[in-house]
């Protein structure tokens, strides 16, 4: 169903430090209309989760495997989980 609410834990990894990669993440977030999060997880992967309408998460996944012109991305891996709905806005996190 096109409409329907989906919630998906994307990873992507290459060069992403110092390229204003979350900076990107949650512009295209809030351009796309999804709510969650994004982080960096150690140097050289960034972390993200979106909730929202099936297509509007697929685009913006499509936009974090494509990055900010800076970047590079070797790999990318997406999990689709429970849709929770905890979210009421899309954030930069804390690094981990």
């Amino acid at each position: 169903m096109p409409n329907e609410n989906v919630r998906a834990h994307v990873w992507v990894q290459g060069t992403v430090q110092n390229v204003g990669f979350r900076a990107y993440v949650e512009a295209q977030a809030r351009q796309v209309g999804v709510t969650g999060w994004v982080r960096n997880v150690g140097y050289d992967t960034v972390e993200a989760v979106a909730e929202g309408e099936r297509e509007k998460v697929e685009r913006f996944i499509e936009a974090m495997k494509a990055g900010p012109r800076a970047s590079r991305i070797r790999e990318s891996k997406v999990e689709w989980e429970p849709v929770t709905g905890e979210f009421k806005s899309f954030e930069v996190r804390r690094s981990m």
